[in-house]
């Protein structure tokens, strides 16, 4: 059983063995972030955890940074911005995140005091970096539908992010997911590269095949 964003259930830790390819082959493009939310030092942990959903208008943080103190210990905290202009989060706001427990930050927007996030080695996926902060007055509801990166993320879904991108995966398919994954990584284990090469070329030659392509190597 998953949990809501306010814990982590027992699937949670099993997505932290899982590349994120893998999750794209099994729920495809919708479900995974575009490009620009990408991870903004590296190499990076793969993390995995519950979605905490904030919305920030643009020019504002304050919703990340009330975030910081109502996120369960092991959550992901997505932000819904698009904000290019102002940073929704620095060093401190970051270190206090990851000294509660916070997984992630997974924010479509920008952030600042790379150095320090890097030294800390809190991971944030993110477009970007600007040293100028946004203002706190925007009061929005926590833990409601976002989007972020071309993604709609409810409250409870399993994040998972690592250095080939951003996966999200709904709460109500957690444990079919999980199974998938862990059949097709087992399957992948016990294939050698001779295997894969034979396998891959047959299907390869097969579609030129069937589209009528004449080989004349």
């Amino acid at each position: 059983m998953i949990t809501s964003s306010t814990g982590t259930g027992p699937a949670v830790g099993g997505f932290r063995d899982v590349p994120t390819t893998t999750l794209a082959d099994l729920l495809g493009r919708a479900h995974v972030m575009d490009i620009g939310i990408r991870p903004l030092w590296g190499p990076v942990p793969r993390v995995a955890g519950p979605a905490f959903t904030v919305r920030c208008p643009p020019g504002d943080n304050l919703m990340l940074h009330a975030a910081i103190h109502r996120a369960a210990p092991g959550a992901v905290i997505v932000v819904e911005s698009g904000d290019l202009d102002y940073a929704l989060a620095g060093g401190n706001v970051c270190a206090v995140a990851q000294r509660r427990g916070v997984a992630a930050f997974v924010a479509d927007g920008l952030i600042r005091d790379l150095g320090e996030v890097r030294d800390a080695g809190f991971p944030v996926f993110a477009r970007g970096i600007i040293p100028i902060p946004g203002a706190k007055s925007a009061v929005t509801p926590l833990n409601e539908r976002v989007r972020c990166g071309g993604v709609e993320v409810e409250a409870g879904d399993v994040v998972v992010a690592d250095e080939e991108g951003v996966v999200t995966v709904p709460a109500a398919r957690a444990e079919e997911i999980l199974t998938a994954a862990r059949t097709r990584l087992a399957k992948e284990a016990a294939q050698t590269l001779d295997d894969w090469e034979t396998s891959h070329r047959a299907r390869i030659d097969a579609l030129l095949s069937e589209a009528g392509h004449e080989d004349k190597a």
